[in-house]
């Protein structure tokens, strides 16, 4: 089970915290976001081991850390409008390959 708070209505330029939580042990964590009408991307992951991944629009605004295997954060700065999504907790399991999925958090960026 994975458990996210966080999210909100900021203006642009402003910046936003997501936490997600998990119920066990996981390799790898990190964040995944869908605009309306839109696919669910990649935002970014963080694995226990060190490594990052980012999608372009979020390299050099938004940072990824890990608390241990269960807690990931995201600090998203300087929120443009086109940030404006649902934000997925995604957590994998490499010797399982099991994934998992938050419920999904609202991140609303205005002018």
């Amino acid at each position: 089970q994975l458990v996210e708070s966080g999210g909100g209505l900021v203006q642009t330029g402003a910046s936003l915290n997501l936490s997600c939580a998990a119920s066990g042990d996981f390799d790898i964590m990190g964040w995944y976001r869908q605009a309306p009408g839109g696919q669910r991307e990649l935002v970014a992951t963080k694995s226990v081991y060190g490594a990052t991944n980012f999608a372009d629009s979020a390299n050099g605004r938004f940072i990824i850390t890990r608390g241990g295997w269960r807690t990931v954060h995201l600090q998203m700065k300087n929120l443009k409008i086109d940030d404006t999504a649902v934000y997925y907790c995604n957590a994998q399991q490499i010797a399982t390959s099991n994934v998992y999925w938050g419920q999904g958090t609202q991140v609303t960026v205005n002018s």
